[in-house]
């Protein structure tokens, strides 16, 4: 294994074989597994979870890490190619990544979509060059339209509380004041899809998410024997639920126009997740959101707070499958 880009990458087999190295890394910790061994993290954007996480993760195996935050004490990273630097941008990726490699075992990259062009964000062109540009093992921290660690994480989440391979989950859209990246709702589906799950999509009118994105979590269901079907009818949707996952997402519709955006969302506050949306749901549904999350906006308290929540158990896995990965990528 020499890159952790996408979990849609790996088999269920693999999947499975991450998440047992997690749980025996949990029950029987190796502190001296990656001695010697550094890990580099590029964040373009910003983390609490993924930053965290991975510095601690790396410790707990033995192994030291370093992060760079461009223009935050470094400098400021263009990275489109072709492009004549006579702006902020200091360095460029064809340069920055190389030297940053050469100082560490493997490297992390987090760089959001930029939210202008939805093409050119589904075709992850900078992320990707980013990653060429490595030689050494590479990990996605977050790109335009994947979370592969989030993903991961959400997977051993379901195992651990024992939600069915074949289980009913419902990914939903929730109210957020401006737009988000697609990448966590793009992950999360494809990982459900690729479990073998029932996986529906509820959303309103204007919130479909895009085709391509579909068309990879239709594939994953049509190698696990799961399916993908999308609603706007929140009842039917929950309707004998495991698992309600919310996460806000921008319109494909209105990419880039921020005021077209905030027209079509405004009349949507009440998509906010509260216990009433559970009452068709399974009674041991659970409640899951990768964080940050803005409470009473797209998360009632009476959810975050009560016995269906497992948030904090999602966000606790980040750190333990993220260091089967780096187990992965640097011992084998």
């Amino acid at each position: 294994m020499r890159r952790f880009l996408d979990l849609a990458d790996f088999s269920r087999d693999q999947v499975v074989d991450l998440i047992d190295l997690a749980r025996r890394l949990q029950e029987r910790p190796e502190p001296q597994a990656l001695a010697g061994r550094i890990l580099g993290l590029l964040f373009m954007n910003p983390s609490l979870r993924t930053l965290s996480s991975f510095q601690a993760g790396m410790a707990r195996l033995g192994g030291t890490s370093f992060v760079v935050t461009p223009g935050q004490g470094t400098w400021n990273v263009e990275t489109r190619t072709g492009a004549v630097m006579n702006g902020a941008a200091a360095e460029h990726v064809r340069e920055a990544i190389p030297v940053l490699a050469s100082y560490c075992d493997a490297l992390g990259l987090r760089a959001f979509a930029e939210g202008k062009d939805l093409a050119a964000d589904l075709a992850e062109t900078p992320f990707n060059l980013m990653a060429s540009l490595c030689p050494k093992p590479f990990i996605n921290l977050e790109s335009a339209v994947n979370h592969p660690c989030q993903a991961l994480a959400d997977w051993k989440t379901m195992d651990d509380l024992a939600v069915p391979r074949t289980g009913k989950f419902v990914l939903s859209w929730v109210y957020h004041p401006r737009a988000l990246p697609l990448a966590v709702p793009a992950a999360t589906m494809t990982m459900a899809a690729q479990r073998g799950m029932e996986v529906g999509v509820l959303r309103p009118d204007g919130y479909a998410l895009p085709e391509p994105i579909m068309a990879r979590a239709r594939a994953a269901a049509a190698a696990s024997g799961g399916t993908v079907s999308e609603t706007t009818d929140r009842a039917a949707a929950l309707s004998g639920a495991h698992v309600l996952y919310a996460k806000e997402w921008g319109s494909p519709a209105c990419y880039g126009n921020a005021e077209a955006e905030t027209a079509l969302r405004q009349p949507l506050v009440d998509w906010r997740v509260q216990e009433s949306w559970f009452t068709g749901a399974r009674p041991d549904c659970h409640f899951m959101h990768c964080l940050p999350v803005r409470r009473n906006v797209a998360v009632a308290d009476e959810v975050l707070d009560g016995p269906r929540s497992q948030v904090i158990r999602e966000a606790a896995n980040r750190m333990v499958v993220q260091m089967a990965v780096l187990y992965r990528l640097l011992k084998g």
